[in-house]
């Protein structure tokens, strides 16, 4: 969160990857859905819901992030439906080279669905700042992070770690240079 897997992300698709973005499918698809909806309603009350029967993302986030057992509970809700989105847009384009941007990927553990890793990661510092620029306070962030596996154990189980504290240009330069030891690394198979 706010290290700039969405920065990559759009480099790789400049490159000829085909994009399958989570919480754009998330936020665009599964929290459109009327049983997701209705779901979050019944969980938590008609406050989830705005003005025009949509999901009030920030208010699902509190009370989402206000326990592990809520997050828990919503992530079994979402997670699967996400699954299935991902399957499906794979079988229809066989031979297809994707890049997946998944924020929970360690703690899903769903490293086996990919044939090869990237952990974009910055200093604590630049993610934060990153957030605030979001309108993500403190707080928040602190305590959505705080959800997740740490940092450091994500470098050491990623293929490759794309360090993002820099200009766009030098994380451009690193998935250049990393495309073109895995070019290499295939033709020597």
């Amino acid at each position: 969160m706010g290290c700039g897997k969405s920065a990559a992300a759009a480099i790789f698709v400049q490159k000829g990857f085909r994009l399958l973005d989570s919480d754009a499918i998330i936020k665009q698809e599964i929290l459109r859905d009327e049983a997701v909806i209705g779901f979050a309603r019944d969980r938590w009350g008609d406050e989830v819901v705005d003005t025009t029967g949509q999901l009030d993302r920030g208010a699902v986030a509190k009370q989402v992030f206000s326990s592990d057992e809520e997050r828990e509970i919503w992530e079994n809700e979402i997670h699967p439906r996400l699954y299935a989105i991902w399957r499906q847009r794979l079988e229809d384009a066989p031979g297809t080279d994707w890049v997946v941007e998944v924020p929970l990927l360690f703690e899903q553990r769903l490293e086996n669905w990919f044939d090869f890793i990237f952990c974009v990661a910055s200093s604590p510092d630049v993610q934060l700042a990153r957030l605030s620029e979001r309108g993500i306070s403190q707080a928040l962030a602190g305590q959505r992070i705080s959800k997740q596996m740490p940092l450091s154990r994500k470098l050491e189980l990623a293929d490759m770690v794309l360090w993002n504290d820099g200009s766009l240009s030098f994380l451009q330069q690193q998935i250049d240079q990393a495309l073109t030891e895995m070019a290499a690394q295939a033709g020597s198979v």
